[in-house]
């Protein structure tokens, strides 16, 4: 898992495209056992999809608008943490539409799987999906098990393609106080991948200090989270 997420990270320096995207969390979601991923983000119910679901599913999704009742979209736009929908027991709740929904997604193979919603800042939103349509798979298993890593590779995942491919979720206006180097340090590091606790060791500075300059650059460039404050960096140039 360690050594599939870091192969995942490096990649994601390289992408350019939406291909390039969709083939590294492909091969991700592979090693991880799953079939298919999504990522969808939402800016006033504009959206914009990559991911490896069938393409007949996907047109239909958008064609129909499906977007506006998937109770997984609906429950990643006020969860926090990282939830597991689907399956024969733990179908969510809902209208009786909603779970017509579900039945139809199942008809394309995909039954039940994790997602992280993302907050990305100024009422837009994000959800990146590990999805299976096996019945044998036990997702709370796994979502206890792998929860940290399935965390950040939604978030590094977010914040690559914001850095990318466009500004949608990128503030206008920024901060104009500059980075200071162990500031940009920091961000260098975290957007690799590495952890709080991995940043001390290779910065040799404590925990804590490592939390406050991320702080401090995060507030500098005006974002609303640490996974937009690597996006903007990387989007800025900032971290070359």
């Amino acid at each position: 898992m360690e050594n599939a997420f870091q192969e995942f990270v490096d990649a994601l320096l390289t992408a350019s495209d939406t291909n390039a995207f969709e083939r590294i969390a492909g091969r991700l979601t592979k090693k991880f056992g799953f079939q298919r991923f999504a990522y969808l983000r939402l800016a006033d119910d504009s959206p914009m999809l990559i991911s490896s679901y069938p393409r007949v599913w996907t047109s239909r999704y958008f064609h129909l608008q499906y977007q506006q009742l998937d109770p997984v979209v609906q429950r990643a736009k006020v969860e926090r943490d990282l939830f597991v929908w689907g399956g024969e027991i733990s179908k969510p709740p809902g209208s009786r539409v909603q779970r017509q929904f579900f039945d139809e997604a199942m008809t394309f193979g995909i039954r039940s799987g994790i997602t992280v919603p993302i907050r990305a800042g100024f009422g837009r939103m994000a959800a990146f999906t590990l999805a299976t349509g096996d019945r044998e798979t036990n997702l709370d298993r796994l979502a206890g098990e792998w929860r940290d890593i399935i965390l950040q590779v939604g978030l590094y995942f977010h914040a690559h393609v914001a850095a990318r491919m466009d500004t949608a979720f990128t503030p206008q206006q920024y901060g104009e106080g500059e980075l200071t180097q162990r500031e940009r340090q920091c961000l260098a590091w975290t957007a690799q991948g590495k952890t709080v606790a991995d940043v001390s060791v290779l910065v040799a500075i404590a925990p804590r200090t490592v939390v406050f300059h991320l702080e401090n650059a995060r507030r500098k460039l005006g974002a609303a989270s640490i996974a937009q404050c690597v996006a903007i960096a990387l989007r800025r140039g900032l971290l070359s």
